[in-house]
Parts: C-alpha cells; structure tokens; sequence
C-alpha cells in the first residue's frame, strides 16, 4: 500500500448538503483514509527573495487529506468520488 496526499483547491462555505457529502465520502472510503486533514486558513509562502501573503480564493490551496492506495490510479478513483469544491490533485507520498 502506498499513501497518497490530496489536495483540495477552492473554497465554498460549508452548508449542511456539503457537510453531510464529505461524511459519505469519508464513510466510503473507510480504512484507506490515513490522515482526513483538515481545511486550510490564511498562508505565507516564503522563499529566496522573501515572504508573501497567500490570498484565499477560488484557485487557492484549501485543504488536504492523505490516503493508501495500490496505485495513483486507484487514488484518481478515490479522488474522483471527493466533494470537491474547484479541483483537487493527488500525489503519491514518499516516492523517491
């Protein structure tokens, strides 16, 4: 088994249709599910040439959730079943 990180971008506020789909998506995949996350606020990303805000929106980085899957096609499945709010993107942990 091997654990994949996904990562949700764009935000809606949470209504009670949008709670009750991540509970089925949590209950669907069960015991596959390693960390559930949580969202994520207000960022900071620094570098190099110094540090910046990062502006919440509909392209922003707005949470995450680590899973094991067989495969990152199997994750691609798993993933397609999430509530996503804009996109969401998967990426096998711990690859190299």
């Amino acid at each position: 088994m091997k654990k994949f990180v996904l990562l949700t971008y764009g935000y809606e506020t949470p209504t009670p249709e949008i709670q009750e789909a991540w509970g089925k998506w949590f209950a669907l995949i069960g015991n596959k599910m390693v960390d559930p996350g949580s969202p994520l606020g207000h960022g900071k990303e620094i570098s190099h040439s110094g540090t910046r805000d990062l502006p919440m929106g509909m392209d922003s980085l707005t949470g995450y959730c680590i899973i094991n899957a067989e495969s990152i096609e199997e994750a691609e499945e798993i993933a397609k079943d999430c509530p996503i709010i804009t996109s969401i993107r998967v990426y096998e942990a711990g690859a190299m």
